[in-house]
């Protein structure tokens, strides 16, 4: 995201403060104004950092993983063959 992208969204989302209370069990609930104004929605994840004012709550970026079995793998391997064939076509026909 560039530095102008970030400033835009920042001025979109409107400014919302909330007091939050600890529980004995160290959770925080979030009121609903607070995560309506970030999009959050149930099961997002947070990153909370210690920051010289106190404490940040971010959302956090997670990215599904895929695992590639062995013939998946292959797969790959066998389109980039035929791939590479047909550049190596194209390329004889312009010279």
């Amino acid at each position: 995201m560039s530095e102008l992208q970030k400033i835009s969204k920042a001025a979109i989302i409107r400014r919302v403060k909330a007091a939050l209370t600890l529980s004995s069990r160290g959770t925080l609930t979030l009121p609903a104004k607070l995560r309506q104004s970030l999009g959050l929605k149930a099961d997002d994840q947070l990153i909370a950092e210690t920051v010289p004012g106190g404490l940040l709550l971010r959302p956090a970026v997670t990215l599904p993983v895929e695992m590639y079995s062995d013939q998946r793998i292959a797969e790959f391997g066998a389109a980039e063959a035929e791939l590479a064939a047909v550049m190596s076509r194209k390329k004889r026909r312009a010279r």
